[in-house]
């Protein structure tokens, strides 16, 4: 009988009382989140210590996910197809107690190459029973240009490739692949002790659960976490059970793929429900492209499915009792994308510039879903991400890279306003504040606030506004910006106004011009004193604007987040500004003109 065999038989025709069971559930979050926490505060690079760009968690021999850290979705959720990627090209195609994979090829199941995942195998009476495991993204690989990537012929222009690499095997140092990466990195001090810190979560991660077992057996533990694992599938399904069986389709479109601008890309998502089941299909989205900008399915796609729907039917704020985050909430779905398309590329197509088409993809879900879960959706959101990596070289010859992730907005929602300056639907990620910016780095932000350019969309829940920041480079360098939504505004639902595309302009200290930027572009040569500002998309809204409360527009109207002039021709509301109320009876008969005539 195989270690594995053994494990399932374990836990088998045991049934553990709901109080047990719930302890065991509370210890698994705990220990999922220790290790996060450990990660975050032993990492040095800024992504990582500062933006939390990061996952970790435990998994069954299996690789099913048993608990995950409240941290980044497209990190967590994708190390089961690390696993998978790592069973098939594991280094002596064994694990051994002591080992410590490093891991990041985006065809054998990385959310994208700059994650990298470290694996610890757990081994209890000399079986293995499981696995600790994270991922982080990491401030250079050493790919083609510093810190992120977009136009590049294929994955091998990536930087450097870790498939089932073993850092420690049976507990001592693999010192060839140790210096291997600390002579391919630009950031090589910071990418080595991350790395160590992944290494110091896992080892906590495995401690902690054999203190588990010891303390509750191992059958009851493979137990609970199979019971837990079975009853978040029951709530999904049920959740699932509750939308009307059909088809449901939305279609979007991505700027370029930054190479060839202005061919904008189509994204198509199918929503098919069938029950208490569902299926995702993207057949119709555009065939893959010559650049990074496509999306590894097994390690980004699939996940980013995956957490569209535990936001949209398990959303912990809106659970009587919050559902464990388990890999049963991913048993009722099934994702489809065709080979070769921008959402399942063929080797060796690159693969890195992955966040802005998976965010558009739940933006879709979401409307694709509207008509029949008007009371869960929201409008368009910014749906991109702002991902920039700054980076030069210091006197010593050495380089210094930065990388910053840009807030954005959420659509109007059912009761409420979208948020304003918030993540991206699915970066779940932190801002770096900018003092630390300025300590550290030869930068400067010049501007960090709320965008008010343009309007966010108008409804009788207003969309979020999107965020403004400009970051002047205080020595030459490089600048590479992965972001989307310039072309394609955050669509407004049930009546509610579209949102605003967003901006990014590169400032010449030089010659004192403005250039127009596009959404992505790579390796940009800029020159001390530059600066680049990036606007963000601004949220559509929901719902009519004639239903919205006079005093909302008010407020928006002194906060300068709307106009005289839209109060009146949108929202039909008529302004005393002097004595800062609504006109009521003139507002009511300017609404009730603009109903009769529509």
């Amino acid at each position: 009988m195989s270690g594995d065999q053994a494990v399932n038989k374990s836990s088998e025709n045991i049934v553990l009382d709901p109080i047990l069971l719930q302890v065991i559930r509370g210890a698994f979050e705990t220990i999922a989140n220790e290790m996060a926490h450990v990660l975050h505060r032993m990492s040095f690079s800024s992504i990582i210590r500062e933006s939390e760009d990061l996952g970790a968690g435990l998994f069954d021999s299996q690789f099913n996910t048993l608990c995950e850290s409240e941290s980044t979705p497209m990190h967590i959720g994708s190390i089961p197809a690390y696993l998978r990627g790592i069973q098939d090209t594991l280094e002596d195609g064994e694990w051994y107690d002591g080992d410590i994979v490093v891991h990041n090829h985006p065809y054998h199941g990385s959310s994208h190459s700059p994650d990298l995942a470290i694996v610890m195998p757990i081994f209890h009476e000399g079986r293995l029973i499981g696995f600790a495991a994270n991922t982080a993204h990491h401030v250079d690989i050493g790919a083609a240009t510093p810190g992120l990537i977009i136009d590049v012929p294929d994955v091998f222009a990536e930087g450097m490739l870790f498939a089932g690499n073993k850092l420690y095997r049976k507990g001592q140092p693999n010192k060839a692949l140790w210096n291997f990466i600390r002579n391919n990195s630009r950031a090589a001090q910071h990418l080595v002790a991350d790395i160590e810190a992944q290494i110091a979560s896992v080892r906590l991660g495995k401690t902690r659960f054999l203190e588990l077992i010891e303390k509750y057996s191992e059958k009851t533990v493979l137990a609970a976490s199979e019971q837990l694992m079975d009853y978040a599938e029951r709530m999904m399904r049920q959740k699932i059970a509750a939308i009307p069986d059909g088809e449901y389709s939305a279609k979007g479109y991505l700027d370029d793929d930054g190479r060839n601008r202005g061919q904008q890309l189509p994204v198509v998502v199918t929503v098919r429900v069938t029950g208490d089941s569902l299926e995702v299909d993207l057949t119709g989205s555009a065939s893959q492209t010559p650049t990074a900008y496509n999306v590894p399915f097994e390690g980004s796609t699939k996940v980013a499915v995956y957490a569209a729907f535990r936001k949209l039917l398990l959303d912990s704020a809106c659970q009587d009792v919050p559902v464990p985050s388990n890999e049963g909430s991913f048993r009722p779905i099934t994702v489809t994308a065709p080979l070769g398309s921008i959402y399942n590329p063929v080797f060796p197509a690159s693969a890195e510039a992955r966040f802005t088409q998976c965010n558009r993809l739940i933006d879709l879900i979401l409307r694709a879903l509207a008509p029949v879960m008007p009371e869960q959706v929201i409008a368009g959101s910014s749906a991109s991400i702002s991902f920039a990596a700054y980076s030069g070289l210091k006197s010593d010859g050495n380089y210094w890279v930065f990388l910053e992730v840009n807030e954005g907005a959420y659509g109007g929602r059912p009761k409420s306003d979208g948020p304003d300056s918030i993540d991206n639907l699915m970066a779940n990620t932190r801002n770096n504040p900018i003092e630390d910016l300025a300590m550290h780095l030869p930068m400067r932000c010049e501007r960090y606030e709320l965008r008010d350019d343009v309007l966010p969309g108008a409804g009788e829940f207003r969309g979020g506004i999107g965020v403004v920041k400009s970051q002047r480079m205080l020595s030459d360098g490089f600048i590479t910006h992965e972001s989307e939504r310039h072309t394609d505004a955050p669509w407004g639902l049930f009546a509610g106004h579209d949102g605003a595309v967003g901006r990014c302009t590169i400032a010449s200290e030089q010659d004192k011009k403005i250039r127009d930027m596009p959404s992505k572009f790579s390796g940009e040569i800029v020159k001390s004193g530059d600066m680049m500002t990036y606007f963000s998309p601004n949220g559509g809204g929901y719902g009519n604007p004639l239903k919205r409360t006079p005093t909302k527009v008010l407020d928006d109207v002194l906060d300068g987040f709307c106009s005289v002039e839209v109060a009146h021709d949108i929202y039909g509301v008529v302004l005393d500004l002097e004595r800062e109320v609504v006109d009521e009876a003139a507002t009511n008969a300017r609404r009730h003109l603009m109903m009769s005539s529509t």
